[in-house]
């Protein structure tokens, strides 16, 4: 692990390759935002697709995480995870650049459209289980937070942008030819981890004599019987399955049955992520004075109840029911991102980084497809308001799940390694009975020969 920046005013700002990183990333993020919002405008104002339609298309791009999700994690693990998230920016810039090219063309539909997001989401797989190993690699432990704090916040800036502008360029240059925003992007990202020259702990071939298959199941294993790492994994299943459902719907929602335009969706789309930039620049603070795990819990209470302003929304000032109700919720999910990521990369032994980011995503992300294929049912039965009003519902009520002994009793979550059996002795050790000390979460084995790492 590289030595930690010169402590100054900019802290991370200073450390070259997190600047490379943190540069890269929101550029990306950028094209990504203008992407998410311009693919669904695509397929309502160009190629009039269906409700559902529009829904699956949301629901492709993270239907990858059920499929390639968990051994995703393994090969990461065994794999420079630099090259991999270069390799995975080229083969999106390509996909995207694909759809203005069919476009213009005059050969685009939404087949066409359903399987590029498949494709980079599978791509984005790779990257972002790649992404959680690389930064702890950057950074020392004790920046961990400020590091994800500072992608987090430009992250969400980026979003502002990247949506507001997604409907500008919709209504300027049209919805397909904006996606080539999205393509550059991409270049840009890969052309910022290219420079990126740090110090980090040169990657070594791998050793090991047991399978993908055999690592994977060491991985999820590992997950359930924590206590901490296991409610977060359910809590942001359950409530992916709820509000990203309600945003496969939103485009839908804000053009055929609020009444905005183009501009309009992209400026209220844009304004809802306000939250986002604050929740990450007082993520910190708010870790700092509450702590850690109760810092988590109200931030996520607090989103899931104001996300309920959203199906309020209308023309005039009913806006100001999504602006208001997107702008909290973002907020929540930043800081309940920030500490949820912090933890893990600061918590898990590094060699099962990979697989437990890739498990935790696995179910994660994996709702994602199943929330948006159901609020594409519930809005072709019942109405697109009366389907966000039931998925948001849902998600108000799924931070229940974080309401256990170990993230109740405990201010901060633990800040030290878990402990962890040497991998031959893995499935012995993992089968023996797990318990926790107090606040530290140092967790202690009754396996005979069980080390820490």
């Amino acid at each position: 692990m590289s030595p930690g920046p010169q402590r100054r005013r900019g802290g991370l700002l200073w450390h070259r390759s997190f600047r490379l990183l943190w540069f890269g990333e929101t550029i990306s993020g950028a094209g990504t935002a203008m992407a998410a919002a311009g693919m669904p405008l695509l397929a309502v104002t160009v190629l009039h697709a269906s409700t559902f339609a529009v829904a699956a298309i949301t629901a492709a791009a993270y239907l990858p995480w059920l499929v390639i999700g968990l051994p995703a994690g393994a090969w990461v693990d065994r794999l420079p995870a630099r090259p991999v998230m270069i390799a995975c920016d080229a083969v999106s810039a390509l996909l995207y650049a694909s759809l203005p090219v069919a476009a213009w063309m005059g050969v685009l539909t939404t087949g066409q459209v359903l399987v590029v997001a498949l494709l980079a989401g599978a791509a984005s797989v790779f990257f972002a289980t790649a992404y959680q190993v690389l930064l702890p690699s950057l950074v020392a432990a004790a920046d961990l937070v400020e590091g994800n704090a500072k992608l987090a916040g430009s992250a969400a800036v980026a979003a502002i942008g990247g949506r507001g502008a997604a409907g500008l360029a919709a209504e300027a240059i049209g919805a397909a030819s904006a996606l080539l925003f999205n393509a550059a992007s991409f270049v840009v990202s890969a052309g910022c981890l290219l420079g990126i020259r740090a110090a980090a702990a040169p990657h070594r071939p791998d050793t090991r004599t047991t399978t993908v298959r055999a690592e994977i199941t060491q991985g999820v294993r590992f997950i359930a019987a924590d206590p901490y790492l296991r409610p977060l994994t359910l809590y942001g299943a359950t409530a992916n399955l709820g509000y990203t459902g309600s945003t496969a719907l939103l485009v839908v929602f804000l053009v055929r049955v609020a009444g905005f335009g183009e501009a309009a969706v992209g400026v209220l789309l844009a304004a809802g992520t306000i939250g986002g930039v604050l929740g990450a620049v007082n993520a910190r603070r708010l870790a700092r004075r509450l702590g850690t795990a109760r810092a988590m819990v109200l931030s996520v209470l607090t989103a899931g109840v104001f996300s309920l302003l959203i199906p309020l929304t209308g023309t005039g000032p009913q806006a100001a029911c999504y602006v208001a109700g997107a702008a909290v919720a973002s907020a929540g999910i930043s800081v309940g991102n920030i500490v949820t990521g912090s933890f893990r990369q600061a918590y898990c032994p590094p060699s099962m980084l990979g697989r437990v980011s890739a498990g935790m995503r696995f179910l994660v992300f994996g709702a994602i497809p199943l929330g948006a294929l159901l609020a594409g049912w519930l809005a072709t039965a019942l109405g697109t308001r009366n389907a966000l009003w039931i998925v948001l519902a849902e998600y108000a009520l799924s931070c229940a799940v974080l309401l256990t002994p170990a993230m109740l009793s405990n201010r901060d979550l633990p800040s030290t390694t878990a402990a962890i059996c040497p991998l031959e002795e893995a499935a012995a050790a993992l089968s023996s009975p797990v318990t926790t000390s107090g606040a530290s979460g140092r967790r202690r084995r009754r396996a005979p020969r069980a080390g820490t790492r």
